[in-house]
């Protein structure tokens, strides 16, 4: 028993094998011998993670990047993550008009011990969670238990510091809170993240993807989250100006406020649809979510649970300035099957108005229909080779014409930003860029 024990505490160095015949041969003797283990099927990455419990809690105004960026990086890493609402019910209206289902009700973990709070921000949510006082003790009780607590963007000042938990810690938070972080007796840090004992702070929606792997570096150490931020496809300079490669220049023009469409499946990563819905709805462009499945709340490929604004099937004959796929495998394969969807597109692109697509779907959507002849395009790194000219593939955003596509969640604010300059020009996007800490 002793030598099976120290073979499941080292699954974390073994990838995830779904029968005996996959696994290497020096752990078969003792899936053998226990005959019990060697009929299960066993995800060993998440075995490894089982005891490190996260809680996220949301509210009505909560900024749904803050939220949904960390919950979908620590559930990749392994973590088991609840999302809970402070609010009355389970569904909570986020900020900019998104719809999220928690996972349970903030009164339900009361008496859960985690391994991590991570609070998100977005105004009024940041102050309903300070004012939640269930929620306030338990992450004062896992301040005064030694236990990792963080928060981003208002949280750290609204939240954390009106509490009393930062009181001589060094801490970050978004650039306007400053004064008030400073004034709950904390050392301001300019980092875009900053830790301090057992606890993490960050600045904003920009920095949400470098404080979601530093939280997974702080539960699973460093190479847990070297190896869950490289499929990531960040950035590796912070604050820099966002660029795209461009071809076949155009002008993309519409009537008013631009009508951008933005469906979602089951299995839509969830990360890139509200990176791109977010940014969108902040220059006031109208942004309708469509779900392709038969019913509006979708179970995005980690699990979060998003709700969106219509069936795609009761808006097929809209006319849209933009549409616009976010990735996720399954997603994008539910993408590829519907035919209204797939008719759409083909309406786009015969209309000469702008359609794109990042991740999987460039490869899986776009390419399959001919939605790509004759374009220059990239998709996640490893579905590049599906494309018919991956020529400049390497490129984090490629535009051509009316076409754009991009890569992976770590360049999903690149890409909304590309489609907020053709549609605003470039001072309007560098504008929102460093609003949301994305460019110094």
């Amino acid at each position: 028993m002793g030598a099976l024990a120290f073979e499941v505490r080292n699954l974390a160095r073994v990838s995830s094998f779904a029968t005996l015949a996959q696994l290497p041969r020096h752990l078969c003797y003792s899936f053998l011998t226990f005959p019990t283990l060697h009929k299960q099927r066993f995800s060993f990455s998440v075995m490894a993670s089982v005891n490190k419990k996260v809680l996220v809690p949301i509210a009505n105004g909560t900024e749904p990047v803050e939220a949904v960026v960390p919950i979908d990086v620590l559930r990749r890493a392994g973590a088991e993550v609840t999302v809970a609402s402070v609010e009355k019910k389970l569904q909570i209206d986020a900020c900019r008009g998104v719809k999220i289902v928690a996972d349970a009700l903030i009164s339900d973990c009361a008496d859960n011990v985690f391994d991590l709070i991570s609070l998100p921000g977005g105004m009024p949510g940041a102050t309903t969670l300070k004012d939640n006082k269930t929620l306030e003790s338990i992450v004062k009780k896992q301040a005064s238990e030694g236990r990792l607590y963080a928060a981003i963007c208002a949280s750290p000042a609204v939240a954390l510091g009106s509490w009393g938990l930062l009181k001589g810690k060094k801490a970050t938070c978004y650039p306007s809170f400053r004064e008030q972080l400073s004034a709950a007796a904390a050392i301001v840090s300019d980092s875009i993240v900053e830790h301090d004992g057992n606890v993490v702070t960050s600045q904003g929606p920009g920095t949400a993807m470098e404080y979601a792997v530093a939280l997974v570096e702080q539960l699973f150490g460093k190479e847990k989250a070297k190896e869950v931020s490289g499929p990531l496809v960040m950035r590796t300079i912070h604050g820099a100006e966002f660029l795209f490669a461009e071809f076949n220049r155009v002008n993309w023009t519409c009537d008013g406020s631009p009508k951008i469409l933005v469906p979602i499946a089951n299995g839509t990563e969830e990360m890139e649809a509200l990176i791109i819905i977010d940014v969108l709805r902040w220059v006031n462009a109208e942004v309708l979510v469509a779900s392709v499945e038969d019913k509006l709340e979708v179970v995005a490929s980690r699990k979060v649970k998003l709700v969106a604004d219509v069936l795609l099937d009761d808006v097929v004959n809209g006319s849209y300035d933009v549409i616009v796929l976010p990735g996720g495998l399954g997603g994008a394969q539910a993408f590829a099957k519907s035919g209204n969807l797939v008719n759409l597109l083909k309406k786009q692109r015969e209309s000469n108005r702008p359609y794109g697509a990042f991740c999987a779907s460039p490869a899986l959507v776009l390419e399959p229909h001919g939605l790509l002849k004759g374009k220059k395009a990239t998709a996640f790194p490893a579905l590049c080779d599906k494309l018919t000219d991956p020529s400049e593939a390497e490129n984090r955003v490629v535009v051509d014409g009316h076409l754009i596509t991009s890569r992976a969640p770590g360049t999903s604010l690149e890409f909304a930003f590309a489609i907020t300059e053709k549609l605003f020009g470039r001072e309007k996007a560098l504008e929102l860029a460093k609003f949301l800490v994305f460019v110094r």
